[in-house]
């Protein structure tokens, strides 16, 4: 079932219950990006549509499975220019997600700093295809990589930077929020190169900004640049940032995340 699909079918009701589709598992475990456009839809149905998003905050809890589960919605707090909403994604009496999501609407303001970084990252056509590597979870057969920066996961590489170019592959659709959170997390963590074999690894924190409304014009078939850091990293955990580009180069969103890892 088509990514789309699945986010179309929620509901404006403050609960509910959703079908989690085939062909999106990660290991054991549900796609982590899947069930956090999820969860931001969930909430951007509460919210008027001159609020735009402005910051998502992920605990991934515990795993999710394919199969039902229930979303449920609270509004802590809803505002002329700011609306903060609350969402869990549940399976079996068990929080799997929870998520904090702010939503503003523009105002003026004398601050304005836009002069942000472009993304310049290598040509996609030279970039390695990563849906070719062996041992990829099952949920990263939805998309098309090139990997142009850093090693590939599992290749004992002690590189700090990780990224290259994304879109999905069978997904041809307006761009949204929640098409870009499955681009983005689609990604493995930037701290797998530094393996010599296969390990577990997972998001277990991500929190991710957007500094303005997505382009109407952009594509979730475009391609889109993907660069991602490493802060720090040991006992098992690592801190990471990354940004993320347009194919044009412009910011589209900024990201962070703990991630745990087992090797």
């Amino acid at each position: 079932m088509h990514f789309t699909n699945t986010l179309n079918a929620i509901s404006q009701a403050a609960k509910q219950t959703l079908e989690l589709p085939d062909g999106w598992a990660q290991g054991r475990a549900f796609f982590g990006g899947f069930s956090a456009a999820i969860a931001y839809q969930h909430a951007a149905n509460a919210v008027a549509p001159e609020q735009q998003i402005r910051s998502l905050t992920i605990s991934f809890v515990g795993p999710l499975a394919v199969g039902s589960v229930q979303l449920s919605r609270r509004i802590l707090r809803q505002g002329k220019n700011v609306t903060q909403i609350s969402v869990e994604l549940s399976q079996n009496g068990e929080v799997g997600l929870s998520a904090l999501l702010t939503f503003g609407q523009s105002r003026d303001s004398v601050v304005r700093v836009t002069d942000t970084p472009l993304g310049q990252l290598p040509s996609f056509e030279h970039g390695f295809d990563m849906a070719k590597a062996e041992a990829i979870p099952e949920f990263a057969r939805n998309f098309e990589y090139r990997v142009n920066v850093g090693a590939l996961p599992f290749s004992n590489r002690q590189e700090r930077k990780f990224g290259g170019w994304m879109r999905f592959a069978a997904e041809d659709h307006s761009i949204s929020i929640g098409l870009l959170l499955g681009l983005i997390d689609a990604w493995p963590p930037a701290v797998l190169p530094h393996l010599s074999r296969p390990a577990p690894a997972s998001s277990l924190t991500w929190t991710i900004e957007f500094p303005e409304p997505l382009s109407a014009d952009r594509r979730s078939s475009h391609w889109w640049q993907y660069l991602a850091y490493i802060d720090y990293a040991a006992d098992g955990y690592g801190h990471t940032h990354a940004q993320i580009w347009d194919e044009a180069g412009k910011l589209v969103a900024i990201s962070r995340q703990t991630v745990t890892v087992f090797g």
